[in-house]
Formats: structure tokens, C-alpha cells, sequence
């Protein structure tokens, strides 16, 4: 055999041997922003001590929604809030809380001593026959804030409880102005979760859209620490969305998360994030969740020690289902008997 020849043979044995591994996956627009730096970029500062633990109300609070907002803005998010802005105000019961110190003109530096901020921002979508329904993406931006009683660290940082989460909010966020899907998204951090739920109370009372054309809710509670390679995700018996997670996570096992059921039916964790303020007015919901740990709602919930690599596989995990649901013309659809025990009448 020539020189040439056995050349040609060598030549066309590696293209057969590299084709398969370029035919197997090729990743969707969008899914590349999604990055273990971008998570922990995030991470840090939203459970920074700077932000002193997030309280509603609280300065921190206001810094958080205003970093995330400034976000929604850069990517180019529609505005979904109050009066043209991307913060959503709702009133607090009680007393107000004494202002903190006021800075430059515009600078949220200060609280308003009677309402806290939800945040907002719309990514339309490209389908004129589906821009009109919409995918909320949500996490809680607040956590319980300050303990003067614990000496040694008084900050409450909630890295996991929901910094993660929040982070995991504004990862989508960029990932989805890449590419925009059919169906559009409202991307939402809320407050007050750790009060009773609030923020996510008033925006499913108070929504930019008729809740009727929000088709689902996919919640981001705590989705930085815990198990290497598996998530929770609470509600998948309650509608099909639990069938389109199973064939997105089957579809994707490069990303190496394992998306399970709900091993705690006894606490109850369906109720105790803000989907659940979805779920009862009629929305189908999914909550990503990794379970609590020794650090939850402690001072030690800090944001050296969220897993930023693992979360960022978990959030293009869900970035492949948010793609499912925005995409496909039919809508998500209860179990009727699920539909009959959650949905307020």
C-alpha cells in the first residue's frame, strides 16, 4: 500500500471515529452563559455581608432587587413592575421600620417604611401565536437578616436559602436573552418568602399578565449544596410537567443530575416556597430544591459553601426544561385530582 493510500485510510478512519461524538449533543443557544463563574459572581454578592442578610424590609433588600433589576436591565428584559420599572412594590402590615441612611439621588441605599420589592423583567416571546403565555422562573431574593444575639457572626447570609436560587434566576435570565424561546418568560425574584410568602402572594394577585396566560411556574429554592449530582423537584406527580423533567433529564445525562422525587413527603415542602402561591390560583408548578442542612437558616449559610459547579449543571438542567415548556404548543396540564386538592377555588 502507497503512502498516499494508507494516508487516506488513516484520514478517513478519524472522521468516522470523531463524527458520532459531534452528532451527540449539540447545545442549545443559550445553554454556554449558564457558567460555574457567572453562579458564583452571583452568589457572592447577593449573600455578601454587605447585604446584612436580606431582611424585608431591609437596605440590604433594596441593594439586592436594585443588582438584580440593573441585571434585567442590561439583558434587555421588558420591564414588568410599577409605573414602568422593574420593581414591584407591595405594602407590609405593621409598623414601618425607621429609614436607613440616604446616599446619592436615586441610590437605594435606604427602605421604604411600608412596602418591600418584588422584581420583574419580561423576555417576549418570538411566536405570535404563543407570546401572549408566559413561563415564570422565580426565586426568593430576601433571607431573615440580621441576629444581634450571636456574637460571633450576626449576618444571616443565606447563601443557599435563596442567594442560589436568586443567582440561578439571573444565570436563566442571560441565557434566554441569547435566545429567545416561542412561549414568552417572566423572570421574577420575590421578598417576603421568609415571612409567609408574601412577595410571591401579591404577585400572583397583582400579575403583569392575566394569570390565566401564565402556563407554569418553575420555583429555584436552595439548589447550591447537598448532593453532587441530584436535585429534588417537588410537584412532578401534580402535572405533566413532571413527565417533561423526566424526558429533559433522560435526554441530557452529560449534565450528570438526577432529577428526584420528593423523599420528605412528610414536611410538606409543596406548601412552603412560593410556587405554591402559583399552584393555588391554577398554575402548574415545579420546586427545584436540594434539601435543608446544617446551615440552613444559620449564620454559617455562607457563599464560600455553595457548590457553584454542581449548581450551574442544575440550573442548565432546568434551563432544558424551561426550553420544553416555552417551546411546545400545548400547555402544561394537571392531574385532575391534584388540580382539586391545591387550586383555590
Amino acid at each position: 500500500m502507497s503512502l498516499p493510500s494508507r494516508l487516506r485510510l488513516a484520514l478517513l478512519a478519524l472522521v468516522m471515529t470523531a463524527a458520532p461524538a459531534c452528532s451527540q449533543r449539540t447545545p442549545a443557544p443559550g445553554e454556554a452563559a449558564i457558567t460555574e463563574a457567572l453562579i458564583r459572581r452571583h452568589v457572592d454578592v447577593i449573600a455578601a455581608d454587605s447585604m446584612l442578610g436580606r431582611d424585608t424590609p431591609s437596605r440590604g433588600l433594596e441593594l439586592t432587587a436594585a443588582y438584580v433589576a440593573s441585571h434585567f436591565q442590561r439583558l434587555g428584559l421588558r420591564p414588568g413592575g410599577d409605573a414602568g420599572t422593574f420593581l414591584q412594590r407591595y405594602p407590609l402590615a405593621g409598623p414601618p421600620p425607621a429609614k436607613g441612611p440616604r446616599g446619592t439621588p436615586g441610590a437605594p441605599v435606604g427602605y421604604d417604611p411600608g412596602s418591600a420589592p418584588n422584581v420583574v423583567g419580561i423576555l417576549p416571546g418570538t411566536d405570535p401565536a404563543l407570546r401572549d403565555e408566559y413561563l415564570v422562573v422565580s426565586a426568593h431574593m430576601d433571607h431573615v437578616g440580621v441576629n444581634g444575639a450571636v456574637p460571633k457572626d450576626s449576618i444571616w447570609n443565606g447563601a443557599d436559602d435563596d442567594a442560589s436560587g436568586t443567582a440561578g434566576v439571573l444565570a436563566l435570565a442571560e441565557a434566554f436573552a441569547k435566545a429567545p424561546p416561542r412561549r414568552s418568560i417572566i423572570f421574577l425574584t420575590v421578598s417576603g418568602e421568609e415571612q409567609g410568602l408574601w412577595g410571591s402572594a401579591w404577585f400572583t394577585e397583582h400579575p403583569p399578565v392575566p394569570i390565566t396566560t401564565i402556563v407554569a411556574n418553575l420555583n429555584l429554592d436552595m439548589i447550591g449544596r447537598n448532593w453532587k449530582d441530584s436535585i429534588v423537584v417537588i410537584g412532578q406527580e401534580h402535572s405533566d410537567l413532571g413527565t417533561t423533567l423526566a424526558k429533559v433529564n433522560a435526554a441530557h445525562p452529560g449534565l450528570r443530575v438526577t432529577a428526584m422525587k420528593d423523599p420528605w413527603p412528610q414536611e410538606s415542602f409543596f406548601t412552603r416556597s412560593d410556587h405554591f402561591n402559583f399552584a393555588r390560583r391554577g398554575v402548574p408548578a415545579l420546586f427545584f430544591f436540594n434539601g435543608v442542612h446544617e446551615d440552613y437558616h444559620q449564620p454559617s449559610d455562607s457563599p464560600d459553601k455553595i457548590d457553584a459547579e454542581k449548581e450551574a449543571r442544575i440550573v442548565r438542567l432546568i434551563y432544558h426544561v424551561a426550553v420544553a415548556v416555552a417551546n411546545t404548543t400545548s400547555r402544561p396540564k394537571w392531574n385532575p385530582e391534584s388540580y382539586r386538592k391545591i387550586v383555590k377555588p
